[in-house]
């Protein structure tokens, strides 16, 4: 599914969403609920763990894509086993990827290393496979949140992607949101997540600059729980 660009529609929510469920001990029934919820919803796509494809094609309507994530949580992982993580996880049936950077390159601005490893994921999944590099924004300093957006803009990436939800400096907020698409224009996506959990919250996201909004608490966030 191609990534909208700037919403045009901020009243519109659903269309943004990736209804998320990344809990580690999260069984294939789970899976299976947040399936029918997401067609329930009429959501962008269902973003899981790889463990958890491939989803029974009965699950789905084909205007609903499906994400998993690559390197997740912490990012620290070798390029080659994030480039065949990314190869199996399109083979299951994944059309999009989050993928979560070396976040320890990043700290110490290493920004040919956070390429390469967008680069390796990029080869090993080609378009129109998307690709939504995580930055974890909240980790980094305004330089260094433009560096890492133009590190995974040059790696091949198609959207860059403030949080995990994991990490324990937090997730997105307004003001990454606003500089990450300052950063990348209108040639990728942004994906706001972490922590949105209201629509207010994520109206500001939009607001912001945010054309995807990563969401486990989605029913909420669209006021239909």
């Amino acid at each position: 599914m191609d990534d909208p660009g700037r919403p045009s529609a901020p009243d519109d929510l659903a269309p943004l969403v990736d209804h998320t469920l990344l809990a580690p001990a999260a069984t294939d029934a789970d899976v299976r609920a947040l399936c029918e919820e997401a067609a329930e919803l009429g959501v962008a796509a269902v973003c899981v763990s790889p463990s958890r494809l491939p989803l029974a094609s009965d699950l789905l309507p084909p205007t609903i894509a499906v994400a998993a994530v690559v390197g997740f949580p912490s990012g620290a992982h070798v390029p080659a086993a994030k480039a065949r993580e990314a190869e199996l996880a399109v083979a299951a049936g994944a059309s999009e990827l989050d993928v979560v950077i070396d976040l320890g390159a990043a700290v110490a601005a290493e920004w040919h290393r956070v390429e390469a490893e967008v680069a390796a994921v990029r080869a090993a999944a080609p378009r129109p496979t998307v690709i939504k590099v995580i930055i974890e924004a909240a980790a980094l300093g305004d330089e260094a949140i433009v560096d890492a957006c133009r590190a995974a803009e040059a790696g091949g990436a198609d959207m860059v992607k403030t949080s995990t939800g994991f990490h324990p400096a937090g997730g997105a907020t307004v003001e990454a949101v606003r500089l990450m698409r300052a950063t990348v224009g209108d040639r990728l996506g942004v994906k706001a997540a972490g922590g949105i959990r209201e629509a207010a919250t994520a109206r500001a996201m939009v607001a912001a600059g945010a054309s995807r909004l990563g969401c486990s608490a989605t029913r909420a966030v669209l006021g239909r729980d």
